[in-house]
């Protein structure tokens, strides 16, 4: 992927040497240029072509955006609540994640999502201890995180 980015950017500034102009319109036509020229040479360069990867990281980022909105709603109906009615709990996360960047990634989503906090993780990087502020059903919940923040994450972490 670095490549790809790298020889994209070699080829911006060439076309705006080539162009004798560095104004901001001509490096973004040579981007564009290079853009389409790695694009059809990304057969022979490493990886899968950069754009792919790019846009699966602005997915998980809005995914977490809306988890995060979410969480932050259902936290606050907790607190202004009259009468506390919530049933915190523990419970143990089964990660599929192969990598260690990966676990770290999923771990700070998770604690960074009000109401859950990620507070171990097993030796073997497989289980994740999870707190979280009204645990109705844990099962629920990791079908939850499974289906929305690990899915992705393996998505990005796709070569």
């Amino acid at each position: 992927m670095a490549i790809q980015v790298l020889l994209n950017f070699l080829l911006a500034f060439l076309w705006a040497f080539m162009n004798n102009s560095f104004t901001v319109s001509t490096l973004v036509m040579g981007y564009l240029m290079g853009l389409i020229a790695v694009s059809i040479l990304r057969n022979f360069l490493p990886g899968t072509f950069y754009l792919i990867r790019v846009w699966r990281i602005v997915k998980l980022f809005f995914v977490f955006v809306y988890e995060l909105l979410v969480a932050n709603i259902e936290v606050v109906k907790i607190v202004l609540q009259p009468k506390m009615n919530v049933y915190p709990g523990f419970y143990a996360y089964p990660c599929d994640l192969q990598k260690d960047w990966e676990v770290v990634l999923l771990s700070s989503l998770i604690t960074l999502t009000p109401g859950t906090v990620v507070v171990a993780i097993s030796d073997d990087f497989k289980t994740l201890y999870i707190h979280g502020v009204n645990l109705v059903d844990a099962d629920k919940e990791i079908e939850a995180i499974k289906n929305s923040f690990e899915r992705l994450i393996k998505e990005v972490g796709r070569p």
